[in-house]
């Protein structure tokens, strides 16, 4: 009111350009990806525990150790000829404590999404116990989760980018977020705003409280776990971490099948004495390993080699190791990427890189990081819902209250005289 003194502390502050480019980002952003980030953590929650809900729902591939060798790749060879000579074998999962998987396909066909046969095989006696048919095409459950997850069940080359890049946007948000929720000047009001949820508060109350308080909570879990992901879909970022955390040296290239010397074929070793004889190598160096990925030569080329890789810790992967033998001669092949090499003698980058699956999903930690994980990726799946809420509930109300005030629908109400209160609030109105 002119000519009226205003009361000092009154005067509300304006944000800064800082502060109004960071709420804005964070709010367009969010907008923008809210349905990625829904969908890729909503389905990353439940990939945490695809392998312990796999065994609760099949305890027919519980195995009790035995003090005995397990089956040879040869001797699983025989089996799946018996059963399925159709067939070929695609690669042998063994794991401690379960049934041997062993994966069948199609010649005429490769990839994942070939089709094929699993069949689940008791490690010291070779039964039968289960058998699953997969069509082309078909996925299960959890590799339906995991394509979801992976590429939004788009096509690959659409859907990969997509959830790349809108997993990058979803780091930019976390830290805008964070920006956003620090408060300005700290008291007891602002701390129990911060960190608490006020749970008896009205409906928006509680909604922004969840989308603060549980984002806070969350953060530093949810920037691991998409930070890790990102190594997984986005060259550039992957090379720079791996440049940065590895004191400048360039990220070797990943060389997925070595190839044996055809020259060699049939004047050592036979396929079969070759696989068995890998097998042996590998298993006398790691005699106490929990898990082995044993992937078989293709026998229709000459060049196939055999790989082998070694899991010592159940649930983990960060210790793996990988090895490739010359089919013919058995000679090791010499992988150069991170994987080939032990946990133990990798540098700080290639050990970082050896972790990042486990860092990924939170197996890290063991058992506990994978609740972790869990809980921060179901709460990532709240917040672009109750930042949405938020929005939706701020843009609604204010509509709600321009059209209150607008002067055509004001209704006319007789308004009672006010009675000043001082001879000062008098001569100001005068003035005015």
């Amino acid at each position: 009111m002119a000519g009226a003194k205003q009361t000092p502390g009154k005067k509300s502050a304006k944000d800064s350009r800082f502060t109004r480019i960071n709420k804005w980002l964070h709010l367009w952003l969010g907008l923008a990806s809210g349905i990625i980030v829904l969908i890729v953590c909503l389905t990353g929650c439940i990939w945490v525990f695809n392998e312990e809900i796999t065994g609760l729902l099949e305890p027919e591939t519980k195995i009790e150790r035995q003090d005995k060798p397990v089956l040879k790749p040869s001797q699983l060879q025989h089996i799946a000829a018996g059963l399925y000579p159709d067939k070929v074998i695609g690669y042998a999962q063994y794991q401690q404590g379960r049934t041997i998987n062993l994966v069948l396909r199609n010649p005429e066909e490769t990839g994942r999404r070939g089709g094929g046969i699993t069949l689940k095989l008791n490690p010291y006696t070779g039964e039968l116990l289960k058998k699953e048919v997969r069509q082309k095409g078909e996925t299960d459950f959890f590799r339906f989760i995991l394509n979801g997850h992976r590429f939004l069940w788009l096509p690959f080359e659409i859907g990969r980018p997509v959830v790349n890049y809108g997993t990058l946007v979803f780091v930019v948000l976390l830290i805008t977020g964070m920006i956003w929720w620090y408060p300005k000047k700290w008291s007891k009001s602002t701390v129990d705003k911060s960190f608490k949820i006020k749970w008896g508060a009205s409906f928006k109350r509680v909604n922004l409280d969840l989308h603060n308080v549980l984002g806070f909570y969350s953060l530093l879990f949810l920037l691991a776990i998409a930070l890790s992901g990102m190594v997984y879909g986005i060259q550039w970022y992957s090379e720079g971490v791996y440049w940065v955390t590895s004191g400048g040296e360039k990220l070797p290239e990943y060389n997925r099948r070595m190839q044996s010397d055809s020259l060699a074929l049939n004047k050592f070793y036979t396929a079969e004495q070759a696989m068995d004889l890998a097998w042996n190598k590998v298993i006398n160096n790691h005699p106490k390993s929990e898990g082995f990925y044993y992937v078989y030569p293709d026998l229709s080329k000459a060049t196939s080699a055999i790989d082998i890789t070694v899991y010592p810790t159940a649930g983990q992967f960060y210790n793996s190791q990988g090895y490739t033998f010359d089919r013919h001669t058995l000679a090791p092949l010499k992988r150069e990427d991170v994987y080939s090499k032990s946990y133990a003698s990798s540098d700080f980058g290639g050990k970082l890189r050896k972790m990042n699956y486990d860092i990924h999903v939170g197996s890290i930690l063991g058992f506990p990081g994978k609740v972790l994980a869990f809980l921060a990726t179901l709460i990532g799946g709240t917040l672009p819902v109750t930042g949405f809420l938020i929005w939706y509930g701020r843009k609604f109300k204010k509509k709600k209250v321009a059209k209150l005030a607008a002067p055509s629908e004001v209704p006319d109400v007789k308004v009672k005289p006010r009675v000043l209160r001082s001879k000062q609030e008098a001569e100001s109105i005068h003035q005015f």
